[in-house]
């Protein structure tokens, strides 16, 4: 059930920050008082959302990949939300355990570290010994997690459908898709088991990487809220200081670890969603161990078809092609203007490739969605994730190797991705063949259809022109607002014959019926004409728009 009290603090929040989603992309001076207020602004909504517990911190870490609906300021802000929370007391963590597996932790341990490793405000981890001398992590849900994320997001489905229906920034924002796609996170993040089997399909693309390996659950002491894997000795990449990583061959390194995750992305349609350097360890052996694989997203073949194409076009320095690919992918909201977003998409890609070794692909990734949002381009929720994995990989190749470039890497692997496309597997070839196989069969019979209909004079072609449904939707419109300026008017006519009748008790010297009735005829007008100055004004500046696009397109010299 959703928690009232909940509501009310969202409602605040909302009401409170809803300028940051309708001023996405306005270009602020750093050292202007107006900056000044937006950071403390961002740093208040991320501490609240902190406080509110951790369905809103996941909920704002994935705000954070949202450049095209929230500025800089905000999005920077969202991705530093600390995760760190009390450690549950280790009675109610063998509690969990015992009841979760259906034995004591000392029958099926022979060690168990009642120090949590690590303490989030889903899971806790703690080091432990198995009775046949394995080496292991035991990830426990915290107690009562599960009702208090699924009161929050019952919480915020109210919220959302209110902001997708009454206020100005709805159509941009999304926020019941959004919440749908975050929903769907959730429910994987706590339900363990879907983490052991990526465990296993990261384990199993990971088989012939050299220097990639994965973590292997253990079945027999893992549920849907307690998950055992082997333990992973390393330390963090990103803490590994300069002399450190003399010892390792940093640019290999950098190079595997990212054709590895753009292969998984690209080829398999396995996108690790949170490649962060805390997920990311460097083990004894030199190799990096990928520790943490709850957030996995699937890419449709769609997706990774337009993102090999957009990258493709990015390395080659094509602005256009890549505002092309990206129209493609996104929805175009009412004030889309596909020219200047052209232009700003061809002068980006133009001035990033010339950084370099600085040049971030994820950080590009992202700017194409600050400014698609910026121009009325809602694009997928794939290319932002795809952005944010981008982002925080290129902070582990870049401390692997400073010289690292993400673009020549793209450019290298792009081959490699293409072969493997082009290459059937025998599931796809099987299903190929039967898909030939019932064409030629139906071939000859749809033909004979086709020339019967033609010799007899029957074939016809149906066309739709026009968009029926908006077409009903305008005469819907207009339709009430005829209906709306006839009550009004047969309103006010009575209003005047009350007035004259003069009956009935007076109010300020006049007929109170009649004059009651003048009032509610010219509120009732003073409404209608607000609203239709507010619907028509966003068609007025798209006809005025698409007046000056025709007009420049009729002055270009041509050749």
């Amino acid at each position: 059930m959703p928690d009232m009290a909940m509501i009310t603090r969202l409602g605040t929040l909302l009401v409170r920050h809803l300028g940051a989603f309708s001023t996405q992309g306005s270009e602020i001076p750093g050292d202007a008082p107006e900056a000044q207020r937006t950071e403390e602004d961002a740093r208040s909504f991320t501490r609240s959302l902190e406080e509110m517990g951790p369905t809103f911190i996941k909920f704002g870490q994935l705000l954070s990949t949202r450049q095209d609906l929230l500025p800089a300021v905000y999005t920077e802000a969202l991705s530093r939300l600390q995760d760190d929370v009390e450690p549950v007391p280790v009675e109610e963590v063998r509690a969990r355990i015992e009841e979760s597996l259906g034995a004591p932790v000392n029958a099926m341990f022979a060690e168990f570290d009642d120090r949590p490793l690590a303490a989030a405000s889903l899971a806790q981890v703690h080091r432990a010994v198995t009775k046949s001398g394995r080496d292991v992590v035991v990830k426990v849900l915290r107690p009562g997690v599960r009702d208090k994320v699924r009161s929050d997001l019952d919480s915020l489905a109210g919220l959302a459908d209110f902001v997708d229906r009454n206020t100005p920034v709805g159509p941009r924002l999304g926020a019941a898709r959004m919440l749908a796609q975050f929903r769907r996170s959730m429910a994987d993040e706590l339900d363990y088991r879907k983490e052991a089997a990526n465990l296993r399909l990261f384990a199993e693309l990971a088989e012939d990487e050299r220097d990639i390996v994965v973590p292997s659950p253990i079945a027999d002491y893992s549920t849907d809220d307690v998950l055992t894997l082997e333990f992973m000795p390393g330390r963090k990449i990103t803490d590994l200081g300069k002399l450190e990583l003399l010892d390792v061959d940093g640019p290999g390194l950098a190079g595997s670890l990212f054709h590895f995750m753009l292969r998984a992305m690209l080829v398999d349609g396995i996108l690790h969603a949170d490649p962060h350097p805390g997920n990311l360890f460097l083990t004894p052996e030199h190799q990096i161990a990928i520790l943490d694989v709850g957030m996995v997203v699937r890419l449709p073949s769609r997706v990774r078809t337009s993102l090999v194409k957009l990258l493709v076009a990015i390395g080659d320095a094509d602005g256009e092609g890549a505002a092309t690919v990206l129209a493609s992918m996104g929805h175009p909201l009412e004030d889309y203007d596909a020219s200047a977003f052209r232009d700003s998409v061809t002068h980006l890609v133009s001035a990033t490739l010339s950084m370099g070794s600085e040049l971030q692909a994820g950080s590009v990734l992202m700017e194409l969605a600050r400014l698609s949002g910026e121009h009325g381009l809602r694009p997928p929720a794939e290319m932002t994730l795809v952005g944010k994995a981008l982002l925080n990989l290129d902070q582990t190749t870049q401390h692997l190797d400073p010289d690292f470039t993400p673009i020549e890497a793209i450019r290298a692997n792009i081959p490699t991705i293409l072969r493997a496309w082009f290459t059937p597997s025998a599931a796809q070839a099987l299903l190929g063949g039967l898909e030939g196989k019932q064409f030629i069969e139906r071939l000859p019979r749809r033909a004979n259809r086709i020339l019967d209909s033609l010799a007899e004079g029957e074939l016809a072609f149906t066309v739709k022109a026009i968009d029926e449904d908006r077409l009903h939707m305008v005469l819907h419109q207009l339709a009430n607002r005829l209906s709306t300026a006839l009550v009004l008017a047969a309103i006010t006519v009575a209003a005047a014959l009350l007035m004259v009748a003069d009956v009935g008790p007076g109010l300020f010297g006049y007929p109170a019926l009649g004059a009651i009735f003048f009032i509610v005829a010219a509120v009732g007008g003073l409404v209608m004409v607000l609203g239709i100055l507010l619907e028509d004004r966003p068609s007025r500046r798209r006809v005025k728009r698409n007046d000056r696009r025709r007009k420049l397109d009729d002055d270009a010299p041509v050749d």
